[in-house]
């Protein structure tokens, strides 16, 4: 019933390739009408605006492809900021195939993502575009736009404007269009051909859903420029060749006293290095780099003893943990990793500080100042030393630093305790005075460090008392069901059970009130029900009362899997439900009106049986309205639904207990769909609760309970599991998960 499916949420935009923006004072050519012209009359009169701009990689050759058009006839280009990359070499080509010199960076917006390239016409006559401004767009104006998608160059494609919205801080012009890579940069423009946008961005949620920056912004920037020659351009965030040396490909850039790294590496893994240029350091000696991640699957840290080349020592996280490795070439069956541990010391998400101390006849490997490895391995005795960074990681890395001795950076123990200390005697932001904080500011960066650390605690801490006061509430109902289910040799109240299910969700629910109201609805079906009244008429009543009079029937639009369906008081009160919850209240009702009604669990459908005291039972199917079924109805449903033939067994009344189950998978599979794993757990503690010998169940909540962090809790499933060992479980499995489990306890 519920699998262990769990996914990473999605980013739901990213950038494609592009922007595009005309000054309408400089336009040349011009629409000559207000009447609307053919995508293909406006695709031919701006074609020959659009640039193409290709940007090449460290190692040579394209490494990009986005689009540009024409802003001014003296040569200015205009395009997105991201599409020619700041430290990139890039080329213009006009539609024609004419290949166009760059001078200079006109103007760049970096906040905007928008850019104005100079270039040389050389003779060559530019057709600048007509400029024209979100404001006079409307919702659902037609608008066209063309670029170089996936490298389909000079491509056109027609749609609507969505809407003027706020995305990310900034107002972007939605757009019912596709949009891919390449087309960032080039211009949304509406019938008569006047450009309104420069394309940018691109939903990952809807493959007709794009955005582009509104033109008055590039407006701006031809009005006032910040030109930059080519020459110096291609030098803003290079890497210093002076200090350092990239090898194995990636791009590594430096700015403001930090390195990036991103784009994979050309060694095997995606292994890339920087290697200082500095000379190598004398035994005994320490080195040191704070670094951070933007995937802690990634890998990125500190290297030493390295030949210069394939050969040296690598220490970086990777995976949440700390790894120490000697590569002894290209291949990864050359590389030996050392040690790999597992610390509470590294914060993942975070700047973390990887330091070595390295000597004749050992290796120490540190984070946050504290040690987590030594090895005495002597592979390699010398070498450079520098940074590496594997597979997709984009890293950044800051302070990288060797000595001697290396000061501490960071609190030591004794100071650490006192800071904390000082932390946590901070009065309420409303009275702390500046006397208060005097004290941290000894060690500005660190206190501001810790508070922000503490402050993250609180935020974790928060949810998990949260999460603590959801379980203690789930638990009650668990107790709750497990109290009901277990009384009365099964003949329990189910429509109780099935308002605790609800419970479950919706934590508002008072299920007296609600039990309260059926009784009413039985009333009222009883003041039309003479004493001697047969069963034929009171179903007859019951199905007026219950379809007609009231309407309930079964969901057949595209809510039919919303959770509410599922919960007996929506179902009562929104008078909608799937078949087993409109049953329940089908058979409650017709027991209070004195019939005996059934629930028969066909496979994939649920229906009901009125048992009849002088006669054959009769199958309804409550979801259809009390459509009344006869054998050959249900033998088709069965061979519909599980593809065989209907036994005997299949018409059986199910059990109340077997009921709630079916309620409580169906739950679950809606859970799964949208991998909640809180719901998951607890509608596993309730099966829990129902069933409390069912090792599937006591194995899956297990699971479950340590995919939330609900360790010890799932140590005591784990136990019940090894206590009694039951057939079909792989016990061995079972001990090594209590023994992980056990470690993230410490």
């Amino acid at each position: 019933m519920i699998r262990h499916v769990f996914a990473a949420i999605v980013t739901s935009l990213v950038l494609c390739n592009g922007s595009v923006s005309l000054r309408a004072e400089e336009a040349t050519a011009d629409t000559g009408t207000s009447e609307p012209l053919t995508v293909k009359q406006i695709t031919e009169r701006i074609r020959p605006s659009l640039v193409t701009i290709a940007t090449t990689g460290r190692e040579g050759g394209e490494h990009g492809l986005g689009t540009g058009f024409v802003v001014s006839a003296d040569g200015l280009i205009a395009t997105n900021l991201h599409v020619i990359g700041e430290g990139r070499e890039f080329t213009v080509e006009l539609s024609d195939g004419t290949n166009l010199e760059v001078v200079s960076v006109h103007a760049s917006d970096r906040h905007r993502d928008l850019a104005v390239v100079k270039v040389d016409p050389k003779g060559k006559e530019l057709l600048p575009l007509e400029l024209g401004g979100a404001s006079s767009l409307s919702q659902g104006q037609p608008v066209v736009v063309m670029g170089n998608p996936l490298g389909l160059k000079h491509s056109v494609v027609s749609g609507v404007v969505s809407a003027v919205r706020e995305v990310e801080g900034q107002e972007m012009i939605q757009l019912a269009i596709p949009i891919e890579r390449g087309n960032s940069g080039g211009p949304v423009v509406d019938m008569q051909g006047r450009a309104h946008g420069i394309v940018n961005m691109k939903s990952l949620r809807e493959a007709n859903v794009g955005f582009a920056i509104d033109a008055k912004h590039l407006q701006l920037l031809l009005d006032e420029p910040n030109p930059i020659s080519l020459s110096r351009w291609a030098t803003i965030g290079a890497i210093d060749e002076r200090q350092w040396t990239p090898r194995l490909g990636a791009r590594w850039r430096q700015r403001a006293g930090k390195i990036f790294v991103t784009g994979q590496g050309t060694g095997f893994g995606g292994r890339s290095l920087c290697i200082s240029t500095v000379e190598s350091p004398q035994l005994p000696f320490e080195l040191a780099v704070n670094v951070k991640l933007d995937d802690e699957a990634g890998a990125a840290g500190l290297i030493f003893h390295s030949d210069g080349g394939e050969k040296h020592y690598g220490f970086y996280p990777t995976n949440g943990k700390l790894r120490l490795t000697c590569f002894n070439g290209p291949t990864v069956f050359t590389w030996k990793i050392l040690q790999d541990v597992d610390t509470p010391h590294y914060r993942a998400g975070e700047w973390n500080q990887l330091k070595v101390r390295i000597e004749e006849d050992k290796l120490q490997c540190f984070v946050n100042e504290q040690m987590v490895l030594e090895s005495r391995d002597q592979t390699y005795t010398s070498g450079k030393i520098g940074l590496a960074k594997f597979r997709q990681t984009e890293a950044e890395f800051k302070q990288f630093r060797f000595a001697d001795k290396l000061a501490d950076t960071q609190l030591g123990a004794d100071e650490l305790a006192r800071f904390m200390e000082l932390i946590d005697d901070l009065p309420d932001l409303k009275a702390l005075r500046p006397d208060d904080i005097e004290p941290l500011t000894e060690r500005a960066d660190a206190s501001a460090a810790l508070l922000l650390r503490r402050a993250e605690e609180l935020v974790g801490r928060a949810e998990e008392l949260r999460k603590a006061a959801r379980d203690v509430r789930v638990r009650g109902i668990a107790k709750e069901l497990s109290d009901l289910v277990n009384t009365d040799g099964g003949d329990f109240d189910l429509l109780r059970g099935t308002l605790l299910l609800a419970k479950l969700d919706e934590l508002d629910i008072e299920v007296d009130a609600y039990l309260s109201q059926v009784d009413q609805m039985a009333e009222e079906i009883k003041k039309s029900l003479a004493q001697d009244t047969d069963d034929a008429t009171r179903l007859d009543k019951l199905n007026d009362y219950f379809f007609v009079e009231n309407g309930f029937h079964g969901s057949r639009s595209e809510e039919y899997y919303h959770r509410a369906n599922s919960y007996m008081n929506r179902v009562i009160d929104d008078r909608e439900g799937i078949p087993v919850t409109l049953s329940v209240l089908y058979m409650e009702l017709g027991k209070r009106v004195g019939l005996d009604i059934q629930g028969v669990g066909l496979p994939g459908h649920f229906v009901v049986k009125h048992v009849r005291p002088d006669g054959e039972d009769q199958l309804v199917d409550v979801f259809e309205r009390g459509k009344l079924l006869s054998s050959d109805d249900a033998a088709a449903l069965v061979r519909l639904h599980a593809n065989r033939l209907i036994t005997e067994g299949d018409l059986a009344a199910t059990a109340k207990r077997d009921i709630l189950i079916r309620m409580i998978r169906n739950l679950g599979g809606l859970a799964e769909a949208k991998t909640d794993g809180e719901a998951l757990l607890r509608y596993l503690e309730a099966l829990v609760a129902i069933d409390p010998d069912s090792p599937e169940y006591r194995q899956q909540r297990a699971g479950l309970r340590a995919f939330g962090n609900r360790y010890a809790a799932a140590i005591v499933d784990l136990d019940w599991l090894l206590e009694h060992e039951p057939p079909g479980i792989d016990l061995d499995r079972i001990h090594g998960m209590r023994s992980a489990l056990l470690q993230r306890l410490d």
